[in-house]
């Protein structure tokens, strides 16, 4: 694939099918597991991408031994038993927030000296709440530069119980760190988010995942969470297609005014991104639920006013929709996206405005007003969700090009390939 990459529109409804790629937030939950459980597991429907390939290569740095199957999607491996065997490592996670954020925690039950660390955009990524909440948890843990951001050292002697608190105002990923390893600390934990938690579905995707593995775990008050110290056990797992990456198919259909299934996924999938549907729903198309599906049908688009707060990672996916629809659509109480690959408001807001449009940018969102849009060379930031959701405003606009399409490989390498295959049957 060449740095940029034009977008070719379509002459008909997209009518079709696909199973997208497994979960990378399910894969990446479910290797940490794996690797605190005791005895083996066997991972399947695994997602091969940049961030998963971080976190296998950084556990098998901490010791353990992870077996990767790409022709099948499977990972075979011996957990650790919530100890683990390498004194110390230096680990590398690029731009993943998973990784890094998981692994902080994870390494904390250790001993020996850990640093984890990443690119220049991980640099810029806020990892403080988690330092200070292990900070205070007991561990001997810091920002190295004074930054607030990685790179995080830790100066590791196992991780004491007792009560714990974490703020979950600019990711739930920090409160999933923490829930994941608590199993393995020295006694039980109480955990206490403090002020606002974003991103709610992630955290009950975190618990799901949890007692899959054998965590004894409850909530007796809204954001307060008892966590049993007791060894996970090693299981079978079925990672879900990925619900982030369906919302552009789901997408796919409303902007083309196409009829697309997409396979694997439920109204009860574990990941709240699935709800993507419900906004489309409000804004005019059709779904269908099935056993092991979910269709949508494209109709006559209206702007909706939105709280995206809960399925933030397919903001971009509904700005894209945005502009085919008849009236403006306001998405709000998204402001923790600013901390992610990007600044992932101000970047779409540009970048609409690039192509045309008339486009608000406010502190907690945006408000997209449609208009008649214009070719372009879409920047995507080093961030896989601009490249994959502004691509389907080229297959209703002609003339968009979006720049640097390999960035797609963070979370879904195969993704234009899939695109082209839905939109092309006949190729």
């Amino acid at each position: 694939m060449s740095t940029r990459l034009p977008i070719i529109p379509v002459q008909r409804p997209v009518v079709g099918s696909i199973r997208p790629p497994g979960s990378k937030s399910l894969t990446n939950r479910a290797l940490i597991l794996a690797a605190l459980a005791k005895g083996p597991s066997h991972l399947t429907g695994v997602l091969e991408s940049t961030d998963t390939k971080v976190m296998i290569e950084s556990l098998r740095r901490l010791g353990l031994g992870v077996e990767q199957n790409s022709a099948d999607k499977s990972i075979a491996l011996v957990g650790s038993g919530g100890v683990l065997s390498a004194k110390g490592a230096d680990l590398w996670l690029e731009n993943s927030g998973t990784s890094i954020r998981f692994l902080t925690a994870m390494c904390c039950i250790g001993e020996g000296r850990f640093r984890l660390d990443g690119n220049a955009r991980m640099r810029q990524r806020p990892i403080a709440p988690l330092v200070q909440a292990l900070e205070r948890a007991g561990v001997a843990i810091s920002c190295e530069l004074g930054t607030d951001c990685p790179p995080v050292a830790i100066d590791a002697t196992g991780l004491p119980g007792g009560k714990w608190s974490v703020a979950g105002n600019l990711s739930s990923q920090y409160l999933s760190a923490l829930l994941m390893t608590a199993p393995c600390a020295k006694s039980d934990v109480e955990l206490t988010v403090t002020g606002e938690l974003v991103s709610r579905p992630y955290v009950d995707m975190t618990i799901a995942n949890m007692k899959q593995f054998g965590a004894r775990i409850s909530e007796p008050r809204k954001n307060v969470f008892e966590i049993a110290a007791h060894s996970y056990a090693g299981s079978d797992y079925d990672i879900e297609p990925d619900a982030s990456a369906a919302s552009y198919f789901f997408a796919l259909a409303a902007v083309t005014g196409g009829d697309v299934t997409v396979e694997g996924l439920t109204r009860d999938a574990l990941q709240g991104d699935v709800h993507f549907v419900d906004a489309l729903v409000r804004m005019g198309c059709r779904a269908e639920y099935g056993a092991r599906s979910i269709r949508v049908i494209g109709g006559t688009l209206k702007g909706i006013d939105i709280n995206m707060n809960a399925i933030s990672d397919t903001a971009q996916t509904l700005a894209c929709v945005a502009p085919f629809a008849q009236g403006p659509t306001r998405i709000r109480d998204v402001a923790h996206m600013r901390l992610k690959e990007t600044d992932r408001v101000s970047a779409v807001v540009t970048e609409l405005r690039r192509l045309g449009l008339d486009v608000e940018e406010h502190e907690d969102g945006m408000t997209i007003h449609p208009g008649q849009l214009k070719p372009g060379v879409v920047q995507t930031y080093d961030d896989h969700r601009m490249a994959m959701s502004f691509a389907l405003i080229g297959l209703r606009q002609p003339g968009i090009v979006i720049d640097d399409p390999e960035c797609t490989a963070k979370t879904y390498p195969d993704y234009f390939v899939d695109l082209d295959r839905l939109c092309n049957p006949s190729r």
